[in-house]
């Protein structure tokens, strides 16, 4: 099976979770709009200045110039918060950055064109009608769409709801997930680590990477390679969860369990062998609608196949877009000489349209030296690429 059909296959089982919650806009950033949100007034809600100086009627400042400045009489001052309801015909009103335009006036002289003047100001320079002015509705419309449902809120959403005045909107609740890492020989952190024995670590790259992208990891668990215990773990992590992942016990080990603990417990096979590497024995399940992705204990091999496989789960989990992996097409600048028997993701590094290999080791079991990189290069089976090759580079979202 191909890499595009394993994921047409994962993502044509998973449907969009309904169940919404209300959200404080500061506690918004990274959730899914579970609605769509129209702007209640304008932003902003009256005619403003975009910086001190003199609101003016700009036909009476026309031709203005430092040889030959136009003197008007200073009617007012007005500062940001202030408010005047009466128009003005005449003159030139003392006005800051984000004090309100009176009606009468339809453009402002920067103070830098004047001299600053009391009671008459001389002003060196025109302005054409709506110069240095901002209008009604200018940023944001009464009822222009301003967050669609299933969009990722980020941090200019919640600027645009605050300056609408909007302190709540719905959010899609947290996709649920539990990770289970699978092997006899894991450790957890802070105990002494026995002969034969790792500590168990990819898991918290993975959970922190799910984190980032806004959900919640409510299972992080060891267990070892006995099938019972695995399907007990499988089971009870499912009951309180939304999607399954789990490392390890993939493979064609007699310690690789994975393959017929899903089995057992009813789990419909969605695939498993990919044509890719790493990860080539990465497997998915459903049961009762919910996924299981088993992903290789390698920890390279796990983290390239999560950034493919989960992030498009979490777009069919949540129905938006935004954490499909995005591609790029590059030129390579370094040589990948390797011909490989089946496709291949090699990490790399993207930079403005190129993308160099930095790193010459690409062990599975190797991922310290993925901090030099920030995406994969999708190498076709049987290819080795030369600098000046066009190449398809899949984003590392974190």
């Amino acid at each position: 099976m191909e890499l595009e059909e394993a994921i047409s296959a994962l993502k044509k089982h998973l449907s969009p979770l309904t169940e919404n919650e209300n959200c404080p806009i500061l506690d918004s950033y990274g959730r899914i709009a579970a609605c769509d949100v129209f702007a209640p007034i304008n932003v902003p809600p009256f005619p403003k200045s975009a910086m001190d100086g003199y609101a003016v009627r700009a036909s009476d400042v026309a031709g203005a110039a430092e040889n030959a400045p136009v003197e008007l009489k200073v009617v007012g001052e007005l500062f940001a918060g202030d408010w005047i309801e009466a128009p003005f015909g005449e003159g030139a009103l003392r006005v800051m950055t984000g004090s309100p335009v009176p009606k009468g006036f339809d453009a402002v002289v920067m103070q830098e064109d004047t001299d600053y003047g009391e009671d008459i100001v001389r002003i060196y320079k025109s302005v054409r009608p709506g110069q240095n002015y901002c209008t009604i509705g200018e940023d944001i419309k009464k009822a222009q769409l301003v967050l669609k449902a299933g969009t990722k809120i980020g941090r200019i959403h919640i600027g645009s709801l605050a300056s609408l005045g909007i302190a709540e909107i719905k959010v899609l609740r947290k996709v649920r997930i539990a990770i289970i890492s699978t092997g006899s020989e894991l450790t957890e952190g802070g105990k002494p680590l026995s002969p034969g024995k790792i500590y168990s670590s990819i898991a918290f790259a993975l959970s922190c990477a799910l984190q980032n992208a806004g959900q919640k990891v409510n299972v992080l668990k060891n267990v070892e390679d006995d099938a019972e215990k695995i399907s007990s773990a499988l089971l009870e992590a499912l009951s309180a969860s939304d999607f399954v992942i789990t490392t390890g016990g993939v493979s064609v080990g007699k310690k690789d369990l994975l393959p017929s603990v899903l089995s057992s417990i009813g789990a419909k096979i969605l695939f498993s062998h990919v044509s890719i590497q790493p990860g080539t024995p990465t497997m998915a399940g459903i049961l009762n609608g919910k996924l299981i992705l088993c992903l290789s204990g390698n920890p390279y091999a796990a983290l390239a196949n999560f950034d493919i496989y989960a992030y498009h789960a979490l777009s069919a989990l949540t129905g938006c877009k935004n954490f499909e992996p995005e591609r790029k097409d590059a030129v390579l600048e370094t040589p990948y000489e390797k011909q490989n028997a089946l496709r291949r993701l090699v990490r790399a590094k993207y930079d403005g349209g190129k993308v160099s290999i930095p790193v010459s080791n690409h062990a599975s079991s190797v991922i310290s030296n993925m901090e030099e990189c920030n995406c994969y290069i999708d190498v076709s089976a049987k290819t080795s690429l030369k600098p000046g090759n066009k190449v398809s580079v899949i984003m590392i979202k974190d």
